[in-house]
């Protein structure tokens, strides 16, 4: 028993000695600082509010968009009819080469003598003529009388074309426009249908 009293005794001496401590590390071997926790970032700004208007400046309204449906097809060619200006009525007096046209076709046995008003639909003429011939002889023929007429009547044509083939020859005289055509090429062309607006009348013999 005084043996294991004695040991410990001597234990206790050499821990209040200091023999035991541990050294101290030299600045060398010293541990670096830990990294500490990473500054939270910064937040973005609040957007800087406009001023309030002037005074002297009114506030800008805001115009609500209109509900109102668009016009249909039906009401635009209503409102274009309405808006459009009245034709007069063609006559011999009023119109003499429209006339004068359609009678020299007659006079050369031309058939289905119409008269197109495209006044107001197109910029270039106010009226075609269109006659038919049963053959290319006949629309050479019927094309000549009505350029005979025409020149004797003082009136000269812009400009003629079609006289090489006879199924379609075009005669100019400005406002007035004559298409002498055969049955096969009045009725695959079908220039009373491309000009179905067109008011037309027909002049008989």
């Amino acid at each position: 028993m005084a043996f294991k009293k004695a040991a410990a005794k001597s234990k206790s001496a050499k821990g209040k000695s200091g023999k035991d401590r541990p050294k101290p590390l030299s600045k060398s071997r010293k541990q670096a600082p830990r990294a500490g926790k990473a500054a939270p970032a910064r937040s973005a700004p609040p957007p800087r509010r406009s001023p309030p208007p002037s005074r002297h400046e009114p506030p800008a309204l805001k115009i609500p968009h209109s509900k109102k449906p668009r016009p249909g097809k039906e009401e635009v060619l209503a409102h274009h009819a309405t808006q459009a200006a009245p034709r007069k009525p063609v006559t011999g007096e009023t119109n003499p080469t429209v006339f004068a046209i359609a009678r020299a076709g007659l006079d050369k046995k031309a058939e289905d003598v119409t008269v197109l008003d495209v006044r107001g639909l197109t910029s270039y003429a106010d009226f075609f003529i269109i006659l038919t011939a049963d053959s290319d002889r006949q629309a050479s023929a019927v094309a000549d009388h009505v350029e005979q007429t025409m020149k004797e009547n003082g009136v000269s044509k812009v400009g003629v074309e079609g006289y090489e083939t006879g199924r379609w020859i075009l005669i100019d005289y400005g406002d007035v426009v004559a298409h002498v055509m055969s049955k096969e090429s009045r009725g695959f062309y079908d220039l009373e249908g491309l000009w179905a607006d067109a008011p037309r009348f027909a002049v008989e013999g």
